[in-house]
C-alpha cells in the first residue's frame, strides 16, 4: 500500500503569510519557513507583528478568501488522488486552511489550530504534535505503507527524510543547497513522472 504525505503551501497554494504581507504592507510578515527554520521562533514573531499591528483572524482571513490555488494544483492533485492516497501534512491552521481545502477538493488534511479570543485577536498557536510531519510519516510507515512526500521548505525536511521518497518541490536555494541528497522537481509534470516511476519501484520491490 502506497501514500503521498505532502505540504500544502508552496506545493498547492502560495504561502499565506507572504499574501497577508502583501496585503497589509508588514514586510517581516514575509518571512516564512523557507527563511527562518525554527517554527517557534518563526511563528511567536509573528504572533508578536500581530499584536502590534492590531491584526485580527478576521483580517487574516479576508486574505485567504482570495487565494486561488497554484496553477495546475487542482488537477495535479486530482491525478495524484486517481493513481494514490494522499494526506495534505501542513504547518498551517484549521482556522487558515478551510476555504483552501474546498477549492482543491476537499483532501484530508492534518494540520494546527490557533488560540482566538473574543475579540478575535490571535494569541497563540497549539501545534497537533511537535515535530508532527515526520512523526505521521513514521505512524504510515508503521501501518505498512511505502510513503512517498513532497514539500519546499525547512519544516518539510524531517518529513522528506523519514520517508521511503523524499522529493522538494520548487524549493529556495538556501534549501536545495543544504539538502542536495533530495531530489527536486519545479513543475507539477515533473513530480509526476517522478511520482510514476517511484510507484513502479515500489511495485517492483
Amino acid at each position: 500500500m502506497n501514500i503521498v504525505c505532502s505540504d500544502l503551501e508552496g506545493v498547492f497554494v502560495p504561502e499565506i503569510w507572504i499574501n497577508v504581507a502583501e496585503k497589509t504592507g508588514i514586510k517581516e510578515l514575509r518571512l516564512t519557513t523557507r527563511d527562518i527554520s525554527d517554527y517557534d521562533v518563526l511563528m511567536k514573531k509573528r504572533l508578536s507583528i500581530l499584536h502590534e499591528n492590531g491584526l485580527k483572524i478576521q483580517d487574516i482571513q479576508k486574505v485567504i478568501a482570495g487565494i486561488e490555488p497554484l496553477e495546475g494544483a487542482v488537477e495535479f492533485l486530482d491525478w495524484l488522488r486517481s493513481v494514490t492516497q494522499v494526506v495534505i501534512v501542513s504547518d498551517t491552521f484549521i482556522q487558515f486552511a478551510k476555504p483552501l481545502m474546498l477549492k482543491l477538493g476537499r483532501p484530508t488534511l492534518l494540520c494546527h489550530s490557533l488560540t482566538i479570543d473574543a475579540d478575535g485577536s490571535v494569541s497563540g498557536y497549539n501545534l497537533r504534535q511537535k515535530d508532527g510531519k515526520k512523526k505521521i510519516v513514521q505512524a504510515f510507515k508503521g501501518l505498512n505503507y511505502s510513503v512517498i512526500a513532497c514539500g519546499d521548505s525547512y519544516n518539510d525536511i524531517g518529513m522528506l527524510q523519514e520517508a521511503d521518497k523524499g522529493m522538494l518541490f520548487n524549493p529556495p536555494d538556501n534549501v536545495k543547497t543544504e539538502y542536495p541528497e533530495l531530489p527536486v522537481s519545479y513543475t507539477y509534470n515533473d513530480m509526476k513522472k517522478n511520482i510514476m516511476k517511484i510507484l513502479a519501484s515500489f511495485v517492483s520491490c
